[in-house]
């Protein structure tokens, strides 16, 4: 089975029907992964999530109000947390790995301070930290006005430099493999409540990065070279300020390094998740 054609199922908790697939073994920790700004199961690369799958069972899920997801989308970081704990709970799991992406990487902390026992091992990937630098409102209106793109993904998540480009162009036929059950695009609602969460997580003040000091899990963080939208200096103040961790730049990337390097993406993420 694979992201293109797996079924979407649904599970109720805290009185929201979340909408979920699952991939891969039965057996193993699950890697709970938890999506971008807007996006929904749907906007994962089929490449990364197929490869992660053939060695543990991998969920994708849209949080509270994403898709095909019930109830209100939150406008802050700390309910995500919540609902994705609740929805992890549900699912009977007593613990889980999980792999954050940008706004999911947000949610990724947030689960690891308020609700750390479930959580084994933490990917993230192009995030920042409480307190952290974005340009979240900039680049969305530089990729809009991009003059070459045909879909803004390209100049969010790429680089101007060819072979970034190619990556983006091949990223976009992937993404766009599933023909039907797809989920329903977010709206204007998510991301305005997304936006807020995003810039309020990166505006509150945390000098001590006592979000990140408490986190005592393993860490893996992935960060593009040339990241327009959470800037690459987030991922080396996460990366100092946990207490175990390791961190991977990858070269010429933006903000989207994990799709456009997928095979070398998987390859770091399972020895991590192995170790």
């Amino acid at each position: 089975m694979s992201l293109a054609t797996a079924t979407t199922k649904f599970v109720e908790a805290a009185g929201i029907n979340f909408a979920f697939r699952a991939l891969g073994p039965s057996v193993g920790t699950p890697l709970i992964c938890l999506q971008h700004f807007t996006g929904t199961m749907d906007s994962w690369d089929p490449a990364v999530i197929d490869g992660l799958a053939k060695h543990r069972p991998v969920l994708v899920f849209d949080n509270a109000g994403v898709g095909r997801s019930e109830g209100d989308t939150p406008d802050n970081v700390e309910q995500m947390a919540t609902d994705a704990a609740a929805f992890i709970s549900a699912l009977g799991f007593e613990q889980v790995d999980v792999l954050g992406f940008s706004l999911g990487g947000m949610v990724a902390q947030a689960l690891a301070v308020h609700h750390g026992k479930l959580l084994r091992r933490i990917v993230l990937v192009g995030t920042a930290p409480r307190g952290g630098r974005e340009r979240l409102m900039a680049s969305l209106q530089e990729a809009f006005a991009h003059p070459d793109a045909p879909d803004p993904r390209l100049p969010l998540f790429f680089t101007d430099a060819p072979a970034s480009w190619a990556a983006g162009i091949a990223f976009l036929k992937r993404a766009a493999v599933r023909a039907e059950d797809r989920d329903p695009e977010s709206g204007e609602i998510v991301g305005k409540q997304h936006a807020n969460a995003i810039i309020t997580w990166c505006a509150a003040s945390d000098p001590e990065n006592a979000t990140l000091v408490a986190i005592d899990k393993p860490v893996l963080v992935v960060s593009g070279s040339h990241d327009r939208m959470l800037p690459e200096e987030n991922g080396m103040i996460i990366f100092r300020a946990l207490r175990n961790a390791q961190l991977l730049f990858y070269p010429e990337s933006g903000h989207g390094s994990l799709f456009q390097y997928p095979e070398r993406f998987i390859g770091h993420v399972n020895q991590f998740l192995s170790e």
